[in-house]
């Protein structure tokens, strides 16, 4: 928002003609709450955030001085802003009320001091645009605040192994990788999709393509039958999207571009199916809301490489079924515990071997306070493979989204956001080929059967 002229007029009143959309008019005081709720809380825990976050290996010491020295600049400048407005307005008046009473020339005089007042006006607006500029992008680079169950660490081998479940199938000598399986009953062509695309987007053929859907159908019914409901989003979305969720401006380099438009190749269903609710303020009653949705995922990968990288194991285009919930902060991490068993019952179903992981502050996403990790064991890769994770952000996203709703009392609150995997393909299908593998060929899991139409692949 800008002022971009302010005009005495006779009768004493000022116009102020502000640079801003409808959107930003029916937004700003919502916008500037939350803000101000961000900083107050900064300045409120600033010790213990500084605390918190150092198990991310991140020391907010200096981004919280500059965030509380810009605040103090902002709240001053909007404070002499508001001062000078005021004597405008006053001395608009007296102008009116001079040239009422038939005196011009002390009202033309007066005229002098309103346009000193606007240039002062407008340099003030100038230093209170910036300081809010920067205001803004020092809040958006700190990561949530873990919840205080995340361990410190720096890396993936600091993670807690919370739970564990399923025995390891003993496979016959001579078991193979996937990679290898694929190419053995033909159902999956890595190298036709690197001659369509490059490395990294898989072809599924056959029995392949038919078990690939029938997971997505097996997932989707899962969340449907445990209340979510089913969405269909848009695979492309734009900067404010990216924003409301946080991939921006943390993850922008994995993301794929589309310059021409200015959007982006979504990452996972989470960010279009959250942001169906950007801007949103809901009443007590309609939470919980519980949202699935199964997209195609792509992701750059940037720096990806290695053996661990072979297969499935690491894609830029995989297909992912996702389910999102938003909630009442007193609520959010019952139902974190909801999705974590919803998860399980899944993989049991499946009855693939799977452990959790309660991620280290090192291993947090950016926008998370809490995250477990699921892996499947993959045998014939005799290593853990991630299939899952299923994270509450409390009001991390909600902030930037501008999502709320009135509690029982009408009073305006942040809601809670949570999302999970469940679950991501790739590494599941990795996870059947490898540890259904026999003689004979590959067995279909039980459960999978009447949405594949057949019960082997040989």
């Amino acid at each position: 928002m800008k002022i971009i002229s302010l005009e005495e007029q006779e009768d004493g009143s000022a116009i102020i003609q502000l640079d801003m959309s409808q959107e930003d008019m029916e937004i700003i005081f919502e916008v500037g709450f939350n803000k101000m709720l961000q900083v107050n809380q900064i300045r409120e825990n600033k010790e213990k955030f500084i605390q918190a976050l150092s198990k991310r290996d991140f020391d907010a010491t200096t981004i919280f001085e500059e965030v509380l020295k810009t605040d103090e600049l902002r709240k001053a400048t909007q404070a002499k802003l508001d001062e000078i407005l005021s004597q405008s307005n006053t001395v608009s008046k007296e102008i009116g009320i001079l040239f009422k009473n038939g005196d011009p020339q002390k009202a033309n005089l007066l005229k002098e001091k309103t346009t000193q007042l606007k240039e002062v006006s407008k340099q003030l607006t100038e230093t209170l645009n910036t300081a809010e500029e920067k205001l803004q992008q020092l809040l958006f680079n700190i990561p949530n605040i873990p919840n205080e169950l995340v361990p410190a660490g720096t890396d993936e081998n600091d993670n807690q192994e919370v739970f564990i479940e399923g025995g390891i199938p003993k496979l016959s000598e001579g078991a193979l990788p996937h990679w290898e399986l694929a190419k053995k009953y033909d159902i999956i062509d890595f190298e036709l999709g690197v001659k369509i695309t490059g490395a990294g987007f898989p072809v599924y053929k056959g029995k392949g393509a038919r078990l690939q859907r029938a997971l997505i159908s097996y997932f989707l019914d899962k969340n449907t039958d445990a209340g979510y409901t089913e969405y269909q989003v848009p695979h492309l979305i734009n900067e404010a999207s990216g924003f409301g969720t946080g991939q921006l401006p943390d993850k922008e380099g994995q993301m794929y571009h589309s310059t021409v438009d200015d959007l982006y190749l979504i990452p996972t269903a989470e960010i279009p199916v959250t942001n169906l609710f950007r801007g949103d303020l809901k009443a007590h009653s309609e939470l919980p809301i519980l949202c699935t949705a199964y997209t195609p995922c792509f992701r750059r990968e940037a720096g990806s490489y290695g053996a661990h990288v072979r297969g499935l194991n690491r894609l830029h285009q995989f297909d992912k079924v996702e389910i999102v919930r938003v909630e009442k902060p007193e609520n959010s991490y019952t139902a974190l515990t909801g999705m974590v068993t919803h998860v399980k019952d899944i993989l049991r179903e499946l009855k693939l071997p799977y452990r959790i992981l309660r991620l280290c502050g090192g291993d947090l996403g950016f926008t998370a306070a809490l995250t477990y990790d699921f892996e499947v064991f993959s045998t014939a890769q005799d290593r853990w493979l991630e299939i899952s994770s299923v994270s509450n952000f409390e009001t991390f996203q909600a902030n930037r989204l501008k999502l709320r709703y009135k509690d029982e009392n009408g009073n305006n609150k942040l809601a809670h956001t949570l999302n999970g995997s469940s679950l991501a393909l790739p590494r599941v299908l990795a996870g059947i080929l490898e540890n259904y593998q026999s003689p004979e060929g590959i067995k279909i899991p039980e459960v999978l059967v009447p949405y594949c139409g057949f019960n082997i692949i040989n």
